[in-house]
């Protein structure tokens, strides 16, 4: 279970880019690539091994300001990466 004291990270099998052909961030893998939306990029833009779950939604409030439900929208979108295989938890106090 990921909460906000989850460490996300990216899968090692995935690059994670700005891909301007797409305008878009995408994540790319050798069979192909996946088209990130706008929210899912500026998510796993701030996914870098280190920060936790808590200080990615306080890094995305400084920048977008205090959005109603974004922590619960942030904490949805790693569950499935996670489930896609997108991220590995690292660490966690839970789960």
């Amino acid at each position: 279970m990921i909460s906000n004291e989850s460490i996300p990270t990216l899968n090692t099998m995935f690059r994670f880019q700005w891909e301007q052909a797409q305008n878009s961030y995408v994540l790319l893998y050798p069979e192909g690539m996946i088209q990130l939306n706008g929210p899912a990029g500026e998510i796993l833009a701030l996914v870098d091994g280190e920060k936790p779950v808590a200080g990615i939604v306080a890094d995305l409030k400084g920048k977008f300001g205090d959005v109603d439900g974004l922590e619960s929208d942030v904490l949805e979108f790693l569950a499935e990466a996670h489930k896609q295989r997108w991220i590995e938890i690292s660490r966690s106090n839970v789960g």
